[in-house]
Parts: structure tokens; C-alpha cells; sequence
């Protein structure tokens, strides 16, 4: 899949391919058309729509602020922010883990919407293989860096494409430490050079409080919350490891 091209759906049966950019414009800009029904499988009311922009129609995952089942441990009603963050820290580093996300008006009120990635469900983190090690190893570090608490195996999707995109992220960027993930095989592992450079560039842009990056995070996460991300950053590029698992809960429940 070339890095500009993003595959999405038109409808449940037909996938469409569609510039990434054009993609991330249709869920800021394009007109939300219909609500197609409630996805059951979340704990927090999960909308799938559909979006029209310009010339053409796709489906999309609207999380409204008003349906997220408040949680004793994050700030009621801001897991739709949280879940657009990470795609801001995912689209600044280039990694293209996250589907389009942005944080929008829709039918029910202020939520995310992110695009809908044409997958099949049966296959997910539990099925990939060593194939698939290069793109895990990203996806890894991508947790650690936004301090992820709930990579379940199914909020791994493998497009057509054998591209592997990461979706849930409302359970991010606490700042008391909170990772729990299924994908603990690189941890103690050294970070792949490439990961390390990208992570320079990351921290360069979250030191820079004028940078077009700190500014969009100021505006989803609170400032306590940005600091921790900026410590969690600098740490991994100072150890250049991957975090070993804490001594609390360090997997999510259920697994899938």
C-alpha cells in the first residue's frame, strides 16, 4: 500500500482506496449523511456512518462524548479527545497506525470520528505472524509512547493490504503510568534505529511549544497529561528499549 493511499470502505461489502489525505479532509470536512446503527461491541456507544465528501461516500466510527460510560481513572467525557490525540501523535511521526481521527460535531454532539478501515475481523494480532514483526514493532512503541491501557488483539486490523492499523485509543495519554497490551514480545528489546530516529523528531516537535503539534495536543489532552507524554518520549529515546511490563495489571482484559 503506497503511503499516501489509505483502503476504507463504501459500504460493508466494497472497499474503496482513497488518497490518505483526501480521507483525513472527508472526516474533518465531509457531511455525515447517515447514521447507520449502534456497534455493540464497545463498553461506550459506537456509531457507524456514513460520510460524503466531494464525489464520493464512506463509512466512518463516530464516538459521541455523550455516550462514553464515565471511568474512575480518566476525566469523564474525554476518551473522544484522547482517540484524536493519537492520531495526531501517529500522523506528526508518519507511521500511518491510526485511521484519519478528528474531533468533530456530528448527530449526537461533539465526538471523534475516525475512518473505517475494511478488515476482517477474524484475523487480528493474534493471527499475524513474523511477517508481521516490522509493523509490530512500531505499533509497539507507538503504545508506549501514549502510554496505551487497553491494546486488546482485536484493536489490531489487517487491511487488504497487510497493513496493520491500530483503532481504541480513548484509554491513552494517562499520566500515571497504565500500559497494558498484548504485545509484550519486544519487551527488554533494543528499539530498531529507525523508531529512534522518529522518536528525535517527535520530541523536537513536543519540546517546541509553538510547533503545530504541541499546539493540537494543548487542545485535546490537559497539560500534566502532555508533560508525561514528553517524559514517556524522552525516556524511551534515553533507554532505547522497549518498557518491560509494571508491576500492576500489564494486559487488558479480554484479550480479544
Amino acid at each position: 500500500m503506497s503511503q499516501r493511499d489509505l483502503r476504507t470502505a463504501r459500504n460493508l461489502e466494497e472497499p474503496i482506496s482513497l488518497p490518505y489525505q483526501t480521507v483525513l479532509q472527508a472526516m474533518q470536512r465531509g457531511e455525515i449523511i447517515e447514521e447507520i446503527g449502534l456497534m455493540r461491541a464497545g463498553s461506550n456507544y459506537t456509531f457507524l456512518v456514513r460520510i460524503e465528501y466531494q464525489t464520493e461516500q464512506m463509512l466512518a466510527v463516530y464516538k459521541p462524548r455523550l455516550g462514553e460510560r464515565p471511568l474512575w481513572d480518566f476525566p469523564d467525557g474525554t476518551l473522544c479527545q484522547r482517540e484524536t490525540a493519537a492520531f495526531v501523535v501517529s500522523d506528526a511521526m508518519s507511521w500511518m497506525l491510526v485511521p484519519p481521527t478528528v474531533l468533530r460535531e456530528g448527530p449526537r454532539g461533539e465526538g471523534s470520528i475516525q475512518a473505517f478501515i475494511d478488515h476482517d475481523p477474524r484475523r487480528h494480532y493474534f493471527t499475524l505472524d513474523e511477517n508481521h514483526d516490522s509493523q509490530l514493532q512500531v505499533l509497539a512503541a507507538f503504545d508506549a509512547i501514549i502510554n496505551n491501557a487497553d491494546r486488546k488483539g482485536g484493536h489490531c486490523l489487517l487491511d487488504a493490504d497487510d497493513h496493520i492499523w491500530g483503532i481504541d485509543h480513548g484509554l491513552g495519554f494517562h499520566h500515571h503510568p497504565k500500559l497494558r497490551t498484548v504485545i509484550w514480545d519486544y519487551a527488554g528489546q533494543d528499539l530498531p534505529e529507525p523508531i529512534l530516529g522518529d522518536l528525535d523528531r517527535l520530541c523536537q516537535q513536543l519540546h517546541n511549544p509553538d510547533s503545530p503539534l504541541s499546539q493540537e495536543l494543548c487542545g485535546l489532552l490537559s497539560p500534566i497529561e502532555v508533560k508525561a507524554l514528553i517524559r514517556r518520549v524522552t525516556t524511551l529515546i534515553a533507554e532505547r528499549t522497549y518498557p518491560l511490563p509494571g508491576s500492576g495489571p500489564n494486559r487488558p482484559w479480554p484479550a480479544i
